[in-house]
């Protein structure tokens, strides 16, 4: 018997040292808490993040009472469950102590059978500052460990950064894009769980061995039982059953039924490759001829394996995933925790989120190692819509303490959350760490961050010791352990765990991961994308606003200037702001003012992750991932994110759906004196096509046009054409003309891209008129767009809030666009077919100062 019931019964909070109690949601915390109740400003607006820094000074704490069913006082357990307790915490019940807490990323269980009663029983959980925890371990190791990201200043800490000391969200404490709010608070569900005599409390499908004709299964389970005696285990799947007897006995044990095997199984596949199949599993464990606990799972049959493979030349290694035996160009982004405050991203949100990333062709999402273990929720859309999970632990750009209390802290945590995934086929990689390996580069003394030099050798020794003992030996075990054949990569990125100098990854390796921040952190410029290319290209950005609304969310009409206040205090990379505005005088035409100048700004960062996304896949199979930075944002900000914090979708998140198609063309022009054409082509099977270049002048005229036939394999990147750039122009103006390589595919366009010869800055632009046409029986969701000269980037905007099938791209005279318009729904599907409202028609003509010929 088991039953289970959420503590949702009205909670109230206060601080400690106040006796005014005020009512409190959970799951949440006490900066969302105190904004419900008035206490606080926003946090997000203007720069009230400054004044919200003394909340993680004090100690809370969060109080209510619950009932207990009275059938429940009859069964031989109680027990209370807090799925998640931010961070450091005691629990009482009835004023006993039954718990303590100390790390985020844990769920914390206490048997209260023999402490609650008939009516009402009182719950209190008491918080202490995370900040004045942790100060004393700072003190007692004797020097500070690196964290830079650690806004330990605005803290009032001034270089007293302690976030390394807490199993916390690291980004809690501040990031090169986001705030510094250090929560405390119950930010995941609390429950009640009775049972008596068994329940079975982890079911894991483990796959043996997996292939179309066959697969393989062990079902795995964990029981706890009050009873010693036989037992018949059951384990149901696609139909078929299999039965086994189990002996059982009292406490917890491990159950395990092996040759579940299921013939001719549909195969889990990514987003491209196939359909994302799941299967579901119920065991059920009887006891004296009755069924006494069951659990039912959901999972996907697949193989995962990554192929690290020498080169002939003994030059490289690669590092690419194969799924089901196929190579998988991984496509996609970085996600990083959709809020601030985690206990408010809802069910919709992540709905967006993952759809957002089907829609834009991407099969990989990273969940990157600042942030948090996603909520179940997140792993199931993934599962869903075929999204891949590189999963990192969640350990970020910092080096840790290596106490004995720490690593079993560590080992705890690591263990739950690689059970509680590892039934999710998404889960395709666990990495040890953000960026750790290669910022301390313990192996190469001129390598790293400048980190290593500012210990004595006896410091340097003990830091790099503690490193290894989490992510050369105790993460690998539990991976290894814990979820059967899965991959583990100690950070990233790295070139491979070697134990010498060719370990630490750079913008140049050829083995392992990259990420290459030439251009943005080195101003360099955007043409090194076509240089700096590896084998899986795991991190890279560039950063821009959001579009208007969504700055005016934050900040007054009066704050609307690069350099104010409110605009610095909404860019946490430094300089950021002012380096938006160094890449934009090198490549784009003058805004003609501050809204303007976010819409430049989109158009600039798309234009630099198109030319790194099609530099990687024009480089395929040398190059077999890209994973820009960022997908997302935890608050309104200038950032480097595709989508705002509202979900907005930016100029990048359409550039990236182009540029991340199954089948792309692409146009290299990056050599001097040649234009090179690609297909690309992720599909299994090969794609035969015409290829179609149409010169045209900026008035629309046609002034020269081949077409060829095409074949190119499955998984394949091949070079087409390679033309001279003055035979193309033949004199021609080249800042008055455009490129249209076009692939057709019985008569309908699979991919096209436009091609200039000079940069945007150059480009004699004259104003279009745009004309706007609804498409005849779409009832007000679809339009056809047409222009008399050449538009570029041409933004569509709506009054509802939802995305358009095509945005920001150039339309040329004489070349109709369909454009569809999807409202977000809220409901079970991210977007729905709707009428966007009112409808602006925007191009870059209308944004830049002198843009007229």
């Amino acid at each position: 018997m088991r039953e289970i019931s959420q503590l949702q019964e009205p909670w109230r909070f206060k601080s400690c040292d106040v006796q005014e109690w005020l009512p409190a949601k959970v799951p949440g915390c006490v900066h969302t808490d105190l904004l419900r109740n008035g206490r606080i400003a926003d946090p997000f607006y203007g720069m009230k993040e400054h004044g919200l820094q003394w909340i993680d000074r004090k100690d809370w704490e969060y109080e209510c009472e619950f009932h207990v069913p009275q059938d429940w006082m009859t069964m031989s357990h109680l027990e209370l469950v807090f799925a998640g307790l931010d961070t450091y915490a005691e629990v009482y019940v009835n004023g006993k102590h039954v718990l303590s807490a100390d790390n985020m990323f844990r769920t914390w269980k206490a048997d209260v059978k023999e402490l609650v009663r008939d009516g009402a029983n009182h719950l209190r959980v008491k918080f202490r500052s995370p900040v004045l925890e942790d100060l004393p371990k700072l003190e007692k190791l004797g020097y500070a460990l690196p964290a830079p990201n650690d806004q330990s200043e605005l803290g009032g800490l001034g270089e007293n950064g302690v976030s390394v000391f807490a199993r916390k969200a690291p980004y809690h404490y501040g990031w090169d894009w986001g705030p510094r709010f250090v929560t405390s608070g119950i930010w995941r569900e609390v429950r009640l769980e009775a049972w008596s005599g068994i329940r079975i409390t982890d079911l894991y499908i483990r796959q043996q061995e997996i292939s179309e004709a066959s697969a393989r299964l062990t079902a795995v389970l964990e029981v706890e039982s009050d009873v010693d005696g036989d037992g018949l285990l059951q384990v149901a799947g696609d139909g078929k059953v299999r039965k086994q007897e189990v002996r059982l006995v009292r406490g917890v044990q491990t159950l395990e039924l092996a040759d579940l095997e299921l013939a001719e199984p549909k195969l889990w596949w990514c987003r491209g490759l196939g359909a994302p199949n799941l299967y579901e599993f119920q065991a059920q464990l009887s006891y004296g001829g009755r069924v006494e606990a069951e659990k039912t799972v959901k999972t996907g049959l697949r193989t995962v394996r990554w192929i690290k493979k020498p080169d002939g030349d003994g030059k490289g290694t690669s590092f690419y995933l194969e799924l089901n035996g196929v190579p998988v160009f991984a496509k996609g982004a970085n996600h990083i925790p959709n809020d601030s405050f985690a206990s408010e991203v809802t069910y919709e949100r992540y709905r967006h989120e993952i759809e957002s990333a089907a829609r834009s062709n991407m099969n990989m999402l990273r969940v990157w190692g600042g942030g948090i273990y996603e909520e179940d929720i997140f792993y199931e859309l993934c599962d869903e819509y075929g999204i891949l999970v590189w999963q990192d632990f969640m350990f970020a750009c910092s080096m840790y303490p290596g106490d004995e209390a720490f690593l079993n802290n560590v080992r705890a945590e690591a263990e739950e959350n690689v059970k509680r995934l590892r039934n999710y086929p998404s889960i395709a990689l666990w990495c040890g760490n953000n960026e750790m390996d290669s910022a301390w580069a313990h192996y190469n003394e001129d390598a790293g961050w400048g980190w290593k030099q500012k210990f004595t050798p006896e410091q340097r020794e003990r830091i790099w010791t503690d490193y290894e003992a989490v992510f050369h030996r105790m993460l690998p075990q539990v991976v290894e352990e814990l979820a059967h054949g899965m991959e583990y990569w100690p950070s990233s990125p790295i070139t491979g765990l070697t134990g010498d100098d060719g370990q630490h990854a750079t913008p140049s390796s050829t083995s392992g991961d990259i990420h290459y921040w030439g251009v943005w952190h080195m101003s360099e410029p955007f043409e090194n994308y076509n240089v700096y290319i590896g084998r899986f290209m795991s991190e890279y950005g560039f950063q821009s606003f959001p579009e208007y609304k969504s700055v005016r969310a934050y900040a007054e009409e009066a704050d609307l200037e690069l350099e104010s206040p409110v605009m610095l205090a909404h860019q946490k990379n430094g300089a950021g702001n002012r380096l938006i505005k160094t890449y934009m005088d090198q490549y784009m035409k003058e805004p003609k003012d501050f809204p303007s100048f976010l819409y430049m700004s989109q158009v600039l960062q798309a234009e630099a992750m198109k030319t790194a996304i099609e530099a990687h896949r024009r480089n395929m199979p040398y190059c077999m991932g890209s994973l820009y930075w960022q997908m997302n944002d935890c608050w309104p900000v200038a950032s480097w994110a595709s989508m705002d914090y509202y979900g907005r979708w930016k100029a990048l998140q359409y550039y990236a759906m182009r540029s991340f198609r199954d089948v792309m063309v692409s146009v290299d022009g990056s050599k001097d004196g040649a234009v090179d054409v690609y297909v690309v082509s992720d599909l299994r099977e090969p794609v035969e096509a015409k290829l179609r270049l149409r010169l045209f002048g900026f008035d629309g005229a046609l002034l020269k046009e081949t077409v060829q036939s095409d074949t190119v394999e499955g998984s394949r990147s091949v070079r087409v054409l390679s033309l001279a750039e003055k035979e193309l122009l033949e004199g021609r103006d080249p800042a008055s003309v455009v490129l249209l390589a076009e692939l057709e595919q019985a008569g309908t366009s699979l991919d096209s891209k436009e091609h200039y010869f000079v940069s945007s800055k150059e480009l004699k632009l004259a104003e279009p008129v745009i004309k706007v046409t609804e498409a005849e029986g779409s009832e007000g969701t679809r339009f056809i767009l047409e222009t008399d000269v050449l538009a570029k980037q041409v933004w569509l905007s709506s009054e509802v809030e939802g995305i358009f099938s095509d945005n920001f791209f150039d339309l040329i005279p004489g070349i109709p666009v369909m454009v569809a318009f999807e409202a977000r729904t809220g409901g079970a599907a991210a977007f729905a077919p709707a009428s966007p409202g009112k409808l602006e028609v925007r191009s870059m003509a209308e944004f830049v100062k002198h843009s007229f010929c």
